[in-house]
């Protein structure tokens, strides 16, 4: 099983969302003290800023992300009583199919797989038109795994998600700047890495994984 969730977290943490493209930066982000820079499009620097500039933008992110309203397990029995009808995916079947044979969109769903060695289905995931908020992720017999909820403005950058197993404790947290630019922390707040495209990178700016859904 822990195999099994670290496959999963590295892929769908990487995958920015369902609906990503939809949104766009229209309005200037604050930036940390000039780490970020925006003159139309967003300036990915990671990699040529300071130690001191990018220790300053993962604490702001994480400011950002883990603040007092941060829940960081949630009672199992509420948890499941909120997402009581997605707990089971009842067209598990169905929905099994249509990922396997490259289907990404129903007239009601969004639709994503994820994949051990490109084709081996691990899990899928399903995001309703009527709550894009809101996605979840089932293992291959329709068992909910993960929940990951979207910040108000989603799908407008930047946004943020907050994953959660099934039982209701957190799992992790990203810091949503563009289809392009991610910030990913782990539930003890730790940081992760900075997404940029097909890369992400430590604190140190050295590359540590790639993603091939970007």
């Amino acid at each position: 099983m822990k195999k099994f969730t670290v496959l999963l977290l590295l892929m769908m943490l990487g995958k920015a969302a369902f609906s990503a493209d939809l949104g766009r930066v229209t309005e200037p982000v604050k930036d940390v003290e000039n780490t970020i820079t925006l003159t139309g499009e967003l300036v990915f620097d990671w990699l040529d800023i300071s130690q001191l500039k990018r220790d300053e933008a993962i604490d702001y992110y994480k400011g950002i992300l883990f603040d007092e309203s941060t829940v960081y397990k949630y009672k199992r029995k509420d948890f499941r009583a909120q997402y009581k009808d997605h707990l089971k995916d009842q067209k598990y079947k169905e929905h099994y199919m249509l990922v396997k044979n490259g289907v990404k969109e129903t007239e009601n769903e969004n639709l994503c797989g994820f994949y051990y060695k490109d084709n081996l289905l691990i899990s899928y995931a399903i995001q309703y038109k009527d709550d894009l908020k809101t996605v979840y992720y089932y293992d291959t017999y329709g068992n909910l795994r993960y929940v990951d909820k979207f910040s108000d403005n989603y799908p407008n950058f930047p946004y943020y998600s907050k994953q959660y197993r099934a039982n209701g404790s957190l799992v992790s947290a990203i810091y949503f700047m563009s289809h392009d630019m991610q910030y990913m922390y782990m539930s003890d707040k730790s940081f992760k890495g900075a997404w940029y495209k097909d890369k992400m990178y430590d604190r140190h700016a050295k590359q540590v994984l790639t993603r091939t859904n970007w």
